[in-house]
């Protein structure tokens, strides 16, 4: 759409009244070519010209052509004495710099916002900046004071009868509602700015973000009913506004619901997409679609695409993934693992809702690097958020978690016990990569306890899904595990020893192999023990070559 813009010659003898007229028509290419037919002049009448310039700029994709327009409009209303104005082009600035992930400009032009119309608390422009300000103060954790901003603004909105203001003050307080431990009023709060959304009262901007905060809430809380039926609701909005952020940020938001399902081809395209209609323009929500596609390709297999995707994310947005974090884990690189994770953990020290998605990452990582006092630490933190938060899909990730501790304890009845209950939750989830990695480690639990029916039944099952899927890797792994357990074992080994012996013919070390049968260290050393002792080798160069003369390698 840029380049249509970049077609039209302003030889029109449009008027302001013209321009004015195609905003509220939502015709932006046209109010662009009008704002720009007129005579550039003086005061508010050339603010308001390049505010219109500004906005259409704005919807059309050209963020940097918006941004001169409203700096050139702000100087201009605050010569003209037009405080509120002024105002109002410093909040919206603060919204452009943060698209380009330019935070110390955008809180500078807060900060200028906050001088023009902070007396004037009786303006829509003072709840406009207020509600910023909450965001920030949410952004940093400060959720008292954020609430009573946003409930400042909530009131503002209802007294001035602006729709808009209250809407967008009713996302601003479910956000922090549900980060505070009320996710139900919370969200009742989002549901209300949404009914306002899908009965076409709000401006398109307010509308297309109330409509994305509810979806990220549903995100956040697990809620992936809820987040498809609002993502269906979205796409269908954007789909006929096809401006600016819409329908990129949607796609976002899109292909993480695809991903889940693990429909990943197509979740990959749209996160594809987003990027490509996003670039340039919102560089957080860029960041966010190449974590999906990151996300995507690990499970894959393709460890070394997802490294790629990872580290354009992180030389966007600054920050690393928990993805990362589990291909250094994959790659055996256990400490570098360990390091990312634990980092990204200290900077979300009050974020329950954030920690929550990288505390099953952190348990995976301190099992393989035998630090159970971790994991199990890491359990807890999670199946309490889970239980204040009511999150069905945080039970279930706290249950394999639970699980996946009880097993490197070599609490295998237990363990048993807990990934059943955790398989049962993801299948009612319909999220086929958790339900193949359980049954995964429902299959070791089986054979820790002698089942090796079951055993069987569950690693068959979860290779099954994996080929479905695309996921190589694990897949493989879950082929060879099951490949062991179909064997006649020599010298009187266990299932388990005989993984360990061949894992041992392959090179990797304890360590590599702990993270590969999700055990201990400990335990991986006990078993390399009996082994030893079974086969009568003293040397793992010995026991290799009884793997390789035995059809165990």
């Amino acid at each position: 759409m840029a380049d249509q813009a970049d077609e039209v010659t302003a030889t029109s003898s449009a008027t302001l009244d013209d321009a004015r007229e195609f905003v509220a028509r939502w015709s932006w290419t046209e109010a662009l070519t009008a704002a720009r037919s007129v005579t550039p002049g003086s005061g508010r009448p050339e603010g308001d010209r390049l505010d219109i310039l500004a906005e259409s700029s704005w919807w059309l994709g050209r963020l940097d052509d918006c941004i001169e327009a409203r700096e050139q409009a702000y100087t201009h209303y605050l010569d003209a004495g037009e405080l509120r104005r002024a105002g109002q082009c410093a909040v919206w600035l603060w919204e452009h710099h943060g698209m380009r992930a330019r935070p110390a400009i955008a809180n500078a032009w807060l900060r200028r916002a906050r001088r023009a119309v902070g007396e004037d608390v009786e303006s829509v422009e003072y709840g406009h900046l207020i509600l910023r300000e909450a965001e920030g103060l949410h952004g940093s954790g400060d959720l008292k004071q954020a609430s009573a901003m946003a409930r400042e603004a909530l009131t503002l909105g209802q007294v001035l009868g602006s729709i808009d203001l209250e809407a967008e003050a009713l996302q601003t307080l479910g956000r922090v509602l549900i980060d505070q431990g009320a996710p139900a009023e919370g969200l009742g709060h989002l549901d209300e700015a949404m009914l306002s959304a899908v009965e076409g009262k709000l401006r398109p901007y307010t509308t297309g973000k109330v409509h994305c905060s509810m979806i990220s809430a549903c995100e956040e809380l697990g809620d992936l009913h809820r987040a498809t039926e609002w993502t269906d609701a979205t796409s269908r909005w954007s789909e006929r506004h096809p401006f600016a952020m819409w329908p990129g940020i949607c796609r976002v938001h899109h292909a993480a619901l695809l991903q889940a399902r693990g429909d990943w081809d197509a979740a990959e395209r749209e996160a594809r997409q987003a990027c490509a209609e996003l670039s340039g323009f919102h560089l957080p929500n860029v960041a966010a679609g190449y974590v999906e596609i990151g996300e995507i390709r690990r499970r894959l297999g393709d460890l070394r695409g997802a490294e790629e995707a990872f580290a354009t994310a992180e030389d966007m947005s600054g920050q690393q993934s928990a993805g990362l974090a589990l291909v250094r884990l994959a790659q055996g690189r256990i400490d570098e693992a360990s390091g990312i994770i634990t980092r990204m953990l200290a900077e979300q020290s009050w974020n329950q809702l954030t920690r929550a998605k990288l505390l099953p990452a952190r348990v995976q990582i301190a099992v393989a690097a035998d630090d159970l006092g971790a994991a199990e630490d890491a359990t807890a933190e999670l199946e309490r958020i889970a239980a204040e938060y009511a999150s069905p899909l945080l039970m279930a990730a706290g249950l394999t978690c639970r699980g996946r501790v009880q097993l490197a304890a070599g609490k295998s009845a237990a363990a048993c016990g807990t990934l059943r209950d955790a398989l049962h939750r993801w299948q009612e989830l319909e999220v086929p990569y958790e339900e193949a990695t359980v049954r995964l480690l429902l299959g070791q639990g089986c054979r820790q306890c002698g089942d090796d029916d079951g055993a069987g039944r569950s690693l068959a099952n979860a290779a099954a899904i994996f080929d479905r899927l695309g996921a190589s890797l694990d897949a493989r792994s879950t082929r060879d595990l099951t490949t062991t357990a179909q064997a006649a074992l020599p010298a009187e080994l266990t299932a388990r020893e005989a993984e360990v012996l061949r894992l041992v013919a392959s090179g990797q070390t304890n360590k590599e192999m702990a993270a590969s049968l999700f055990l201990s260290e400990r335990t991986v050393a006990r078993h390399l023990s009996n082994i030893f002792t079974k086969i009568g080798a003293t040397s793992r160069t010995a026991a290799a070559a009884f793997a390789y003369e035995h059809g165990l390698a």
